[in-house]
C-alpha cells in the first residue's frame, strides 16, 4: 500500500485516481551532467510514460468541456536570448475584454508543459470562469516543453516575464484588461509566478499586474527542511522532493548564493514589499505545505497584501488534475478568477 492510500486524511476521490501511484524516493546526484544522463536511462523513461499517462487521464473534455471557449496557440520572442515560446491562450467565446489570469505551468520548472492534457483542461476550467488565460510554455530545465531548448536558470524564468510582458503589450488584441492581469501558477509554476512578480519589481515594473496567486508552491530548494515539518511528514505523499535533483537541473549555484529569484524562499522583505496582493494556496497532504505557509507569513511582515488558504483532504496540485476532484479544481478555478477580476 502506497503512503497515499494508507492517509486517512486524502479525499477518497484522490485515492482512487492516485493511490497506486508515488513517485520514488531518489539519491542525490553530483551535477547537472549526471542528472540529464540519468533522466534518459531506460527506467527513467518507463516512469516519466507512466506519469504522463496518469496526468493525461485527468485532463478529460468530460471534465473541463471547451464549449463555449475558443483556443489558440500563441507566439512571442523572449528576451533575452531570442527564443521563441509558445502561450496557449484559452477565453470564452465574444469579444468582452476579460480579466487575465497568466499562468506558469507546474513541473518543478524541469519538465511538464502547457499543452499537456491535463494542463489544457485546467486552463478551460480557469477560462470557464470568465476570464482569459495565457499559460506560457517556458523553457524548462531537464525535458523539453513545447520549447525545444533545455536550459537552467534563469532562462524559464526570462520566457515567463517576456511572456507576461507581451500579453500586457498585445492586451488589445488578445481582448484582455491590461489593468486586470494576475499571474498564476502551481508548484514550479507557483515558484515562477513569484519569482515573476519580483523581477518585475526589481525592473520597476509590478504595475503590469495586478495579483499573484501561487498554488503549492515549490520554492525552498532543500529538503526537509528543519522549520517545515510537512516536509518530513507529507514527504512521499504522491511526490517526493527529498533529493537534489531538481536543484541540479535548476542550477544548484543559484540554491547555494540564496537567489530569491530561484528559490523564493529566500526573499527578504525589500524583495517583496510593494508587491500587490498575493495568494498562497496549499494542500493538506503535500510536503511543501509548510513552505507555502511560511512564505505568507513572510509576505505579512513585508506588508504586502496577501492571504492563505489550505484545501484540506489534497495532495500536491490536486487542483490541476481536473477529473480527480472536479469541485476542488473549479472552487480554486473561482478564486483565481476572483483575484482578476477584483485584485483582491
Amino acid at each position: 500500500m502506497t503512503k497515499l492510500l494508507d492517509d486517512p486524511r486524502i479525499d477518497p476521490r484522490i485515492k482512487k485516481v492516485f493511490g497506486d501511484f508515488s513517485q520514488p524516493a531518489a539519491s542525490d546526484l553530483s551535477s547537472r551532467e549526471e542528472l540529464l544522463a540519468a533522466m534518459n536511462t531506460p527506467d527513467a523513461q518507463a516512469a516519466l510514460a507512466i506519469e504522463a499517462a496518469l496526468y493525461r487521464s485527468t485532463g478529460t473534455e468530460a471534465a473541463a468541456p471547451s464549449e463555449g471557449l475558443v483556443v489558440e496557440t500563441k507566439t512571442f520572442v523572449s528576451a533575452p536570448d531570442g527564443n521563441s515560446v509558445k502561450i496557449q491562450y484559452i477565453r470564452p467565446q465574444g469579444e468582452a475584454v476579460l480579466p487575465c489570469v497568466y499562468y506558469t505551468h507546474g513541473g518543478g520548472m524541469a519538465y511538464l508543459s502547457a499543452f499537456d492534457d491535463n494542463y489544457r483542461a485546467w486552463g478551460r476550467i480557469l477560462a470557464a470562469q470568465g476570464v482569459a488565460v495565457a499559460m506560457v510554455d517556458f523553457r524548462n530545465c531537464m525535458l523539453a516543453s513545447s520549447a525545444p531548448e533545455v536550459a537552467p536558470y534563469p532562462a524559464g524564468l526570462n520566457d515567463c516575464v517576456s511572456g507576461l510582458r507581451w500579453t500586457h503589450a498585445n492586451a488589445r488584441e488578445l481582448g484582455v484588461d491590461p489593468s486586470r492581469i494576475i499571474i498564476a501558477g502551481d508548484s514550479g509554476g507557483g515558484n515562477l509566478a513569484l519569482a515573476t512578480a519580483m523581477k518585475l519589481k526589481r525592473d520597476g515594473d509590478v504595475g503590469l499586474i495586478r495579483g499573484v496567486y501561487a498554488l503549492c508552491p515549490y520554492i525552498g530548494g532543500r529538503w526537509p527542511h528543519p522549520d517545515h515539518p510537512s516536509s518530513i511528514h507529507n514527504e512521499g505523499i504522491f511526490i517526493s522532493v527529498g533529493n537534489n535533483r531538481i536543484p541540479l537541473a535548476y542550477g544548484i549555484e543559484a540554491l547555494e548564493r540564496g537567489d530569491p529569484l530561484a528559490w523564493p524562499s529566500f526573499a527578504a522583505d525589500e524583495d517583496l514589499r510593494g508587491l500587490p496582493q498575493t495568494v498562497i494556496s496549499v494542500n493538506e497532504c503535500d510536503p511543501l505545505l509548510d513552505e507555502g505557509v511560511s512564505f505568507y507569513r513572510k509576505l505579512l511582515a513585508a506588508g504586502v497584501p496577501a492571504r492563505c488558504r489550505q484545501v484540506m483532504g489534497t495532495i500536491h496540485a490536486t487542483e490541476v488534475f481536473p477529473a480527480c476532484a472536479p469541485d476542488i479544481s473549479a472552487n480554486t478555478a473561482n478564486d483565481i478568477a476572483y483575484l482578476a477580476r477584483t485584485g483582491a
